[in-house]
């Protein structure tokens, strides 16, 4: 990266990870070849990317978010630069996105709009605005958590408080 590195996260491998940063790009390193990294995306004017999600059930697929953008990106590494589709139903700036850790199609986002979102791209629509699930919290969600081993809860982070919900 030419800027600061924002966020990292691993393939379900052991020896592909991605990061996002200042520069506006998300790119997937291999362990076993450090010097070199793959540029997947490249964000519009090199906006800052802030957050990387992997999916742990089908690794071909990563989520993304710029920072201060209410829509989050999801990529395939077999098109590089090209998003398969964004989800926009959040109306304040994103903080967080992790994909279901028991399927490949359901991914949860969090924002500064209170809102922690579980959405299904199964559909395979460009552009995804209406999400599965909605859950509104008492403060701007921070961060969140998909339990991998209690698939069905979900932690979020807001004000002083963290709350486990069952999904």
């Amino acid at each position: 990266h030419d800027k600061e590195v924002y966020d990292i996260a691993f393939a379900c491998g052991k020896d592909i990870f991605g990061t996002v940063g200042a520069d506006g790009s998300l790119r997937m390193f291999d362990l076993r070849s450090l010097e070199h990294s793959t540029i997947l995306y490249e964000s519009k004017d090199l906006a800052p990317l802030l957050r990387l999600s992997w999916n742990k059930q089908d690794p071909n697929y990563l989520a993304t978010i710029h920072t201060d953008s209410h829509k989050a990106i999801i990529l395939d590494i077999r098109v590089p630069g090209v998003p398969v589709a964004e989800l926009v139903h959040h109306y304040g700036a994103l903080n967080g996105i992790v994909w279901a850790p028991h399927s490949p199609n359901h991914i949860c986002t969090i924002a500064d709009d209170r809102q922690a979102l579980i959405w299904d791209i199964s559909t395979k629509s460009l552009v995804i605005e209406d999400p599965i699930l909605a859950f509104a919290a008492e403060g701007e969600i921070n961060q969140l958590q998909w339990d991998a081993s209690h698939e069905d809860w979900v932690a979020i982070c807001f004000q002083q408080c963290v709350q486990v919900l069952k999904v």
